[in-house]
Order: C-alpha cells, then sequence, then structure tokens
C-alpha cells in the first residue's frame, strides 16, 4: 500500500495566515513563513499555500511570502491564487516554489494548463478546483459544481467533467476544496463517492478535508 502524505494547506490573505468558513469571516491567525517552518521542523511531507483573495480581488500572487517560504523550508511546496498567465506561473516557480495550482484562472482560461505544462513539465502544475454539491442537473450531471473566485462565484460547469478536461490538458495533479466540508462536513457517503468519480480522472489527487479515506486518496490537505 502506499504511504498516505499529510500536507498542511495554508490560506494566506494581506499576508496573513487566515482561517474561515467557507473562504469568508476569516480571522488571522498567524505568520505564513514562521508557520511553514513550524510545519516543517515536524515533519510535514509538502506545504500548500492559498492566496484566498487574489482572484478575487483581481490582483497579482505574494510573490515576497514565497521568497521568504523557499528560504526557511527544504521540502516541496506549491502556491495558488491569482495565477492568470504564464509569466504569473513563471515568477512564483522562480521564486522558490516547486509547484503552481490554478483555479480561477485556469476556468477562465483552460489553456493556461496546457502552456504551464508544456513550460513546465506537467509535475509543475496542479489543477485546483472549488467544489460544492448543487444536485443533478443537465449541465453538472455529476451533481457538483466548480465555484471561482474564492468560492463566490458559479460555473455551471461539472466537477468530474473538468477534472477530466484538466487531466487532458497536462495537469499533473489535481486537488479538490470542497465548499460543503468548510461548513463542519458533509455525509460520508457523498465524501467517498465524489473521490470515487474524480480520483479516477487524475493521476495524482488531493482532497482538502477534515477527515481522510483510504479510498483512492493519495495526500490528504490539512
Amino acid at each position: 500500500m502506499l504511504a498516505k502524505r499529510i500536507i498542511p494547506c495554508l490560506d494566506v490573505r494581506d499576508g496573513k495566515v487566515t482561517k474561515g468558513v467557507q473562504f469568508l469571516a476569516n480571522i488571522d491567525v498567524g505568520n505564513p513563513v514562521a508557520m511553514a517552518r513550524y510545519y516543517y521542523e515536524q515533519g510535514a511531507d509538502e506545504i500548500v499555500f492559498y492566496d484566498i483573495t487574489a482572484s478575487n480581488e483581481r490582483r497579482g500572487i505574494m510573490l515576497d511570502v514565497v521568497r521568504s517560504v523557499a528560504r526557511e523550508i527544504f521540502i516541496p511546496f506549491s502556491v495558488g491564487g491569482g495565477l492568470r498567465t504564464l509569466e504569473d506561473m513563471r515568477a512564483v516557480l522562480l521564486a522558490g516554489a516547486e509547484k503552481v495550482s490554478i483555479d480561477s484562472g485556469a476556468v477562465r482560461n483552460p489553456k493556461l494548463i496546457s502552456e504551464g505544462a508544456r513550460a513546465f513539465g506537467s509535475q509543475c502544475v496542479v489543477l485546483s478546483m472549488q467544489v460544492k454539491k448543487t444536485g443533478v442537473r443537465p449541465e453538472v450531471p455529476s451533481g457538483y459544481e466548480v465555484a471561482i473566485d474564492g468560492g463566490r462565484e458559479p460555473t455551471g460547469r461539472d466537477a468530474l467533467a473538468w477534472s477530466l478536461e484538466g487531466e487532458r490538458l497536462g495537469a499533473g495533479e489535481l486537488c479538490i476544496n470542497s465548499i460543503e466540508n468548510q461548513r463542519g462536513g458533509f455525509d460520508s457517503g457523498d465524501r467517498v463517492g465524489r473521490r470515487r468519480r474524480t480520483s479516477a480522472s487524475a493521476r495524482r489527487f488531493h482532497h482538502r478535508s477534515r477527515r481522510r479515506s483510504n479510498r483512492r486518496v493519495d495526500r490528504s490537505l490539512r
């Protein structure tokens, strides 16, 4: 059996790690560089940073934080939020991140996935998606819809179809951010069913959840 990996996920707003519900009502809880160092020293396998308001505010990523983190930790880390162009992705990688996580920018411009894969390799490109259970509709046959801009804007795009498209375009990893789970959890049958449907579409699969399952999930974001 493959060992599961523990990956702390830090949401960052205005240069500080923040905690909220469904990306809203956030409170600051710490310094991202200090917290990254702490998790590194505690044995984390990898760290993920999301600049949670960059896409909604239409601004660039927190490159100063990326550079500072790269000087402090010696494990892979990925960065997402506000990445809209190939140059945005390049800047994050040159600042020291091993991977870029693209979300709203990829929904608006799916070619960003293939451009990033060609330029930097699929291993550097993570397709992140914010997913909400909406029920089965003609345009959302899986019952799970992709949202963008910190979960604020529904897209009408089916989560399973988008994960398959992302893999086809060259994404090396897939990260599912469950909007419902940020309310404190959702039905375990939904959780396992969603993982079964989406994990089959990606070579690697992240699921950002407070609880973990051993079913086809190789990493858990904490």
